[in-house]
């Protein structure tokens, strides 16, 4: 199981997910409908998360196997919840400002658990 939170994005941490209503997506959320969000973990390994506007997700984990789930804004974050496979917490990270499209992979503010980069189109290999 331990592993499996991994699975998720590197550049996230655990935090509870706080109810309240959705605020439209900002737009380092929104450029990600039709593109990749890529995570490279500190060893190199990549993951894959693509985000859809009815607030669902899927990606290929470090391993390449399927993962889905829904995802939702919580302030200025994007939390993730998993549901394949399961995982019994949801991740929240704010998003890098920097962030861009196409633009160099940025660092959560630890650098200690990855990187994470935009990257254009939805390539699954």
């Amino acid at each position: 199981m331990k592993a499996s939170a991994l699975v998720l994005f590197a550049v996230l941490t655990a935090a509870p997910i706080v109810s309240r209503a959705a605020d439209a997506p900002p737009a380092n959320v929104k450029a990600a409908f039709r593109n990749t969000f890529l995570t490279i973990d500190s060893d190199g390994r990549t993951r894959k998360i693509w985000l859809e506007p009815d607030g669902s997700w899927t990606g290929k984990s470090r391993r390449g196997l399927d993962l889905a789930g829904k995802w939702k804004m919580n302030g200025e974050k994007l939390c993730l919840s998993q549901s394949k496979p399961a995982l019994p917490i949801d991740l929240c990270q704010t998003l890098p400002n920097d962030l861009k499209l196409g633009g160099p992979a940025v660092s959560d503010s630890s650098n200690k658990t990855g990187q994470l980069k935009l990257v254009k189109g939805r390539d699954a290999n």
